[in-house]
Order: C-alpha cells, then structure tokens, then sequence
C-alpha cells in the first residue's frame, strides 16, 4: 500500500499593484514566474501539486490576505531561457482577517518564520505550527 505524501505549505509575495489576490480570485489561476533569486528557485522546485500556500501582499498592505493551492509542480519558466521556475497556482479563499507583517513579528512563534527572517525572499517555506498560527490568526478554516 502506497503512503501518502503529507502536504507541505510555502508562503508567496507579490506587491498588490502587480498581482493582488484579488486578481487570482478573478483569473481562477496564474503561472507563478519571474522569481529571480536562487533560494527562492528552489523553494518552487521543491513544491508539489496540492501544497498549501499562503499569499502575502508585500510592499503594499504587508500582510498574508490569502490561500492558495500549488496547481502544477516547477516547470520552465516561460519568460526565460535561463535556469529559472515557474509553477501554476490556484486560488482556494481570502482569509477572513488578514494577518499582517506586525502581527507575525510581534507573535512568539510568528516572529521566527522565513517571513520575518528572511524578509528579501518571495517564496518560502512554512511549518504545520506556523500556518495553524495563522489560520488562528485570521479566524480561518483551510
């Protein structure tokens, strides 16, 4: 009997003026491309299809207002030769109360996910305790 893969959980950025949630609520689904840092590259090529992922307005707003499911796994990305991934991503729902960058760093276990300390990376990994300390957070069920 095959054992079933446990489902991990990333958090993405994008700044609401280029891509807000709101949009990817609309559009249904998008090609997450143009991530052009190596950590983060890798973060996307170690996503599978059916991964949570939490959806953080940065710059603008400096809050996680969404979740978001991985739809297909890293692949080329289209807008480049080089070395680079892009995955698809779907849209799952809005948070009921988003949770802001202050929150996180003003929380005990918040304050030591990637968010915070790795704030110049728009893909990174979060732990099982973390999302739950979100979805808290923001008085939402997954």
């Amino acid at each position: 009997m095959a054992k079933a893969t446990a489902k991990a959980t990333f958090l993405i950025k994008s700044e609401p003026s280029v891509y807000s949630f709101d949009q990817l609520l609309a559009d249904g689904s998008t090609t997450w491309d143009g991530v052009r840092n190596y950590e983060a590259r890798n973060n996307l090529r170690a996503m599978k299809k059916g991964d949570t992922l939490l959806y953080y307005h940065s710059n603008e707003g400096k809050q996680i207002v969404g979740l978001a499911r991985v739809a297909r796994a890293a692949f080329q990305d289209p807008k480049t030769e080089d070395d680079w991934s892009a995955i698809e991503v779907t849209p799952l729902k809005k948070l009921k109360v988003p949770v802001t960058l202050a929150q996180a760093k003003a929380h005990p276990l918040l304050s030591k996910m990637a968010l915070v300390k790795k704030s110049r990376i728009s893909v990174v990994p979060v732990t099982d305790a973390e999302l739950a300390a979100v979805l808290a957070l923001a008085q939402t069920k997954l």
